[in-house]
């Protein structure tokens, strides 16, 4: 609605005051004067009512166009915040699919990564990987099932000739095949600790298990000259001691 103007009221004020200057004749110039200005008095009170009145009316249509206006604002903010709302949710998704990602790659890399194990008294790097193989084994040759133990022990050497481990599994499996009376390949495979892994703890013990595969195959000569060198060898060692201990035997 257009707001309208005192101007408009124009033929109003011409119809008031026609009538009094009609009239001022038959007064003074002094109440004429008066009534004039009461009559501009009035004419100006209703003319500021009439605007009053019409601005009010305007400013409900305005009001009412607000109102619209906000409608459709609070329908677009809601349409906005549906639309936030599934962002975030895809967000959430986002973020927990890539820590679900990193904690994945976190533990193939932790299973990549060396670990300390002590091994013989001594502090080394191991693979988990190598660690988990070995005690496999292990956990093999402990069952009595010596057979599949030498399988899984000469697997580990050949797979992880440098590792840590490496020296005890050729120990075991040096064992495994004695349990099995299998001399001849025990001799051997304790021979390789002795050489290969000379400089491992376990290089006195393989020594003295040599002697006595020799012993069980008859072969007192050989035992005898393996203990010899053992106690040549490693003195101070319980294997050297025990080695002692069986060539006064021998004698």
């Amino acid at each position: 609605m257009m707001k309208l103007s005192p101007s408009r009221f124009a033929p109003l004020l011409l119809a008031l005051v026609l009538p009094l200057q009609a009239s001022a004749g038959l007064l003074d110039d002094d109440e004429a004067r008066r009534a004039i200005l009461d009559l501009r008095a009035k004419v100006d009170a209703i003319t500021r009512d009439l605007t009053t009145r019409l601005d009010a009316k305007s400013d409900k249509t305005a009001t009412l166009d607000m109102l619209n206006q906000h409608q459709e604002t609070l329908a677009e903010i809601a349409k906005l915040r549906g639309q936030i709302e599934v962002l975030a949710n895809e967000v959430t998704k986002a973020q927990n699919s890539q820590r679900t990602l990193y904690a994945d790659l976190d533990a193939r890399i932790k299973k990549l990564e060396p670990r300390a194990e002590t091994i013989d008294g001594e502090t080394a790097e191991v693979l988990p990987s190598e660690k988990q193989a070995y005690d496999s084994a292990m956990a093999v040759f402990q069952s009595g099932d010596y057979k599949r133990a030498a399988i899984a022990l000469q697997d580990f050497v050949k797979r992880y000739p440098e590792s840590a481990y490496a020296s005890n599994a050729q120990y075991w499996l040096g064992n495994a095949y004695y349990a099995q009376r299998d001399y001849k390949n025990a001799i051997a495979a304790q021979e390789v600790v002795t050489t290969t892994y000379a400089s491992s703890a376990k290089a006195p013990d393989a020594m003295l298990n040599i002697a006595t595969s020799y012993a069980e195959l008859k072969d007192k000569v050989k035992a005898k000259k393996t203990l010899q060198t053992l106690v040549s060898k490693f003195p101070g060692t319980q294997a050297a001691q025990s080695a002692k201990d069986r060539l006064a035997v021998l004698k």
